[in-house]
């Protein structure tokens, strides 16, 4: 399966949560035995790992994942345009990626 790619927009200093549904041919995939893993840094090739997201696997038999990060996380990020990818790995070892992209991140006004 190949990585889709997805662009969005992180609110810096605000709490980031979503739930994502993972499918292969239109059904949901059974995450058992799986974690993830997801970062976002300025450039592909920097060492330097801008934000670390929480990946978790809410509903298995559903293929459900919840990808977060806290309001402190995102509140010492710098504004501006980053990657990122999200990834799997089964209990065997088997790393997929299943999306990457771009994230802009929007200066916070009230702190």
């Amino acid at each position: 399966m190949a990585a889709g790619t997805y662009n969005f927009t992180l609110d810096q200093g605000s709490t980031f949560s979503r739930q994502l549904t993972v499918e292969d041919n239109n059904t949901a995939m059974d995450l058992s035995g799986y974690t993830g893993r997801m970062q976002m840094r300025s450039t592909h090739d920097s060492d330097t790992i801008a934000l670390s997201f929480t990946v978790t696997v809410a509903n298995a038999a559903q293929g459900k994942l919840n990808i977060s990060a806290s309001a402190t996380s995102t509140a010492s990020i710098t504004e501006g345009i980053y990657v990122y990818d999200l990834e799997i790995e089964s209990s065997a070892g088997t790393v997929t990626r299943l999306m990457e992209g771009n994230i802009t991140v929007t200066p916070e006004v009230t702190r």
